[in-house]
């Protein structure tokens, strides 16, 4: 059968190898024909696997023998930072260029076991610091549906994989919207999971007490099924919480979704960005949901706690990247000579820039003043939400505050740069479960950029957010 990638789902995929329409190793072909034709271009992959046919005949032999899980033979591309046994993972750093993983993270596992195959490794902002993937050892990654255009980040390999139909889904990581933001710009669905329901277990550390791994789709069901695969309490992980494997009971029949009024009257929000929100809470609204303003007081200062308190955890866990136990090394005469070459050529300059102002905000002059703070605003963000979700079921903001931008338009900008994570950044700090929705476009020299819906619900209410997800869109 003649297969069209542009719209053949995870679901339609499983369905159709399990009835003989077509093999794991056909579809996988296309989409290392797509790779090969188009990533020149894109630059979404990093590398791709060498056994990736050995891995799709794998997968056609166990779905001959009657296997029939919902991943097995669906092709994947996963984001450089999550470890694949016997693959290379760098984070896109020249200070891990080489480094070969020697253990599966937990999520690879459950993948692999899953009968998932892994297409390859895809580009992402060095050590996920980013919201564009131009931050990259292997450079910038461009949007395929406009190549002009950033395609978000950190997680943008991955999205841009999708978008240009090089797999069917991916995986990321979301540390303040790092998997949403991209899913918004290439027109895609992301699920930022409760923090604690996915293992970081194998996931390079960015910001330990923001980041979480989560899935990339077509559909809001594709990420559903990524994401029950993927999701479970893992003793390997501190932070990953039994909740994650408890089964949800509570089912209400009428849904109130929450629209903070407060936070979209912040400045630097695209006129078409807002006119698109305001379209889709109507169109929610005549689909039968309930829609109430609310007021959240202090998510307003989510970006600067956030920024103060993820470069901070930033400075911490990439202390241990010095050039002797493993990575780029760069001698100098003496060992601190090693150490301040190995850094400086083996770092980046947003990833430089990020562990100067953590190490700064956690010094002993500072410490009170700035991480303190940060910290004391993070506990009133989540009271926040958990006011919040007494009166309503979920909230509603857009995604991202403007469309896609041009590739270099903020790169010298930091700030504005960060901004992108206005609307997402609050979800990390409070540490609830968050996804992204296209809702439309917005015109841009003739190109129509995807917009995207975000969803918020409360700790481990995921199943919230994919039954409103699906019915939007439906509408």
């Amino acid at each position: 059968m003649q297969i069209d990638l542009a719209k053949l789902t995870v679901k339609e995929a499983r369905d159709h190898m399990r009835a003989g329409d077509f093999s794991c190793v056909e579809l996988v072909e296309l989409y290392l024909d797509v790779a090969k034709n188009k990533n020149g271009d894109i630059n979404a992959y990093i590398e791709i696997y060498d056994d990736v046919l050995e891995k799709a005949k794998e997968a056609d032999g166990r779905i001959k023998n009657g296997e029939s899980g919902e991943l097995l033979g669906i092709p994947l591309a996963m984001k450089d930072n999550i470890l694949v046994k016997g693959k290379k993972a760098s984070a896109s750093s020249r200070i891990l260029e080489n480094y070969t993983a020697v253990y599966d993270a937990t999520v690879t596992e459950k993948l692999k076991n899953a009968g998932a195959v892994f297409l390859g490794r895809t580009n992402m902002d060095e050590f996920a610091m980013g919201s564009s993937t131009e931050s990259s050892y292997y450079g910038p990654t461009k949007n395929p549906i406009d190549t002009d255009r950033v395609p978000g980040g950190s997680s943008g390999g991955s999205a841009a994989a999708l978008a240009m139909n090089g797999a069917l889904a991916s995986l990321g990581s979301d540390t303040g919207g790092s998997i949403r933001q991209p899913a918004s710009f290439c027109g895609l669905v992301g699920l930022k999971p409760t923090y604690g329901a996915v293992s970081r277990f194998g996931l390079m550390a960015m910001a330990s007490s923001l980041d979480q791994i989560g899935p990339i789709g077509k559909s809001v069901e594709d990420t559903e099924i990524l994401f029950k695969v993927i999701k479970g309490y893992d003793h390997m992980d501190s932070t990953s919480s039994k909740k994650a494997d408890e089964d949800v009971l509570e089912d209400k029949k009428q849904l109130t979704i929450g629209v903070p009024a407060n936070l979209l009257e912040m400045p630097g929000i695209d006129k078409d960005v807002l006119e698109n929100f305001n379209h889709s809470i109507e169109s929610l609204k005549k689909a039968g949901f309930g829609i109430k303003e609310i007021k959240l007081e202090y998510a307003k200062y989510s970006l600067p706690a956030y920024y103060i308190i993820m470069p901070a955890e930033v400075s911490s866990n990439l202390a241990r990247f010095d050039g002797v136990k493993y990575g780029f090394l760069k001698e100098g005469e003496n060992l601190l000579e090693d150490y301040l070459q190995t850094r400086g050529e083996g770092f980046g300059k947003e990833t430089r820039r990020r562990i100067m102002l953590g190490t700064y905000v956690l010094s002993a002059g500072y410490y009170d003043a700035y991480y303190n703070k940060a910290n004391a605003v993070r506990s009133l963000i989540i009271e926040d939400f958990n006011k919040a979700f007494k009166g309503v079921d979920l909230i509603a903001t857009p995604t991202t505050p403007t469309p896609a931008f041009k590739i270099g338009e903020k790169s010298k900008d930091p700030l504005a740069m960060y901004l992108s994570d206005i609307f997402t950044a609050p979800a990390n700090i409070a540490g609830i479960p968050s996804i992204s929705i296209p809702s439309g476009v917005a015109e841009r020299d003739g190109k129509n950029l995807p917009l995207g819906l975000q969803l918020m619900a409360t700790h481990f209410r995921e199943d919230l957010l994919f039954g409103v997800g699906k019915a939007f869109e439906k509408i």
